[in-house]
């Protein structure tokens, strides 16, 4: 007898029953399918450039002594961060492509929702911890060396690695004990509580607040208070006597500002279509789902290697080292 397809109508049939710890379909990226190859293409650079870019800066950083500072300790923190957001995502993204495989289990689901969401409030966390190393850096210069030093950055480095975790913990083992009934299919490629929580049966308002309160005291809170300290960066760089210097301290910035841009914009984006785009086409969702879980860890190395006077200067001295080693083999 013919394996029957988890999408077929027959299938949707069958699932509505109610069921708990479910087994879940993904859907990856509907109406697609003809062109599934092709689109392999683009998901695949992406997954190359994020985790190739993300262990290439950890060697960087880890092989240039000048680098051993309490800002390039939080950057390597950041490419950690990025890193485990993208092999949480890499299983069931490529299994779909490789061998059309869409079913998960439910606690496979739970152990990747719960990574992709602890990895992405750490996200936010180190990027806070890097607008405030940035803000004593740009104004009180002076005291720098004696307010943020290594031990500092490993206490603030084990809070952020807990917090987002540790908060997370509830709302995702409360889905175990929830009944789900109709179609358990998921539209991305990859397990998301803010879409699981919508297949339950039963009421969830509990899930639903703690999950809204969460992101309010962690991620909008990091924003805020980064906010908070680029206003106070903004208002100590106006009040520098030249041009130059002001430009300057101003570069310092950019990287930072532009990794939080990355990050944040797309997660605002996600979490409005979330909440207000119930009847947005599935396209939209899809969208920018994927662009908030690949566009950070891609692009951040790419920032930080071009923006960072420093890290420019390590890759070149690595790389040519590297080149002499090889000719002296050669």
């Amino acid at each position: 007898m013919p394996a029957q397809d988890p999408l077929s109508p027959q299938a949707m049939v069958t699932s509505n029953m109610t069921h708990f710890s479910p087994t879940f379909y993904l859907t990856g990226f509907p109406g697609l399918e003809a062109i599934k190859h092709w689109i392999f293409i683009p998901f695949f650079c992406m997954y190359l450039m994020a985790i190739s870019g993300n262990c290439f800066i950890l060697i960087v950083i880890k092989t240039s002594p000048r680098l051993h500072t309490p800002m390039y300790y939080l950057l390597s923190l950041l490419a950690l961060t990025d890193l485990g957001l993208s092999v949480s995502t890499l299983p069931t993204t490529m299994g779909i492509f490789w061998f059309n495989y869409r079913s998960i289990c439910f606690g496979a689901c739970q152990i990747q929702m719960f990574c992709i969401h602890s990895f992405s409030f750490m996200e936010s966390s180190v990027l806070l911890i890097m607008s405030f190393d940035r803000f004593v850096a740009i104004c009180y210069p002076l005291r720098y060396s004696v307010i943020i030093t290594g031990q500092r950055v490993i206490r603030a480095g084990l809070s952020v690695i807990l917090r987002g975790p540790v908060a997370l913990i509830p709302i995702v083992l409360l889905l175990k004990f929830f009944p789900y009934c109709g179609p358990l299919v998921l539209s991305h490629s990859f397990c998301l509580h803010q879409e699981v929580i919508h297949l339950a049966c039963v009421d969830t308002t509990f899930n639903n607040l703690y999950g809204l309160m969460l992101v309010v005291f962690t991620v909008m809170l990091d924003l805020v208070l980064i906010a908070l300290s680029y206003g106070l960066i903004l208002h100590t760089v106006a009040g520098l006597a030249s041009q130059e210097e002001r430009l300057r301290a101003f570069q310092t910035c950019t990287s930072h500002l532009c990794a939080v841009l990355v990050f944040f914009v797309p997660m605002m984006g996600l979490s409005l279509v979330h909440r207000f785009g119930k009847h947005a086409p599935p396209a939209i969702h899809l969208l920018m789902a994927n662009i908030y879980l690949f566009l950070p860890p891609m692009l951040n190395p790419i920032i930080y290697s071009i923006k960072t006077k420093e890290i420019r200067h390590a890759i070149s001295r690595l790389l040519g080292l590297r080149k002499a080693n090889a000719t002296s083999w050669g």
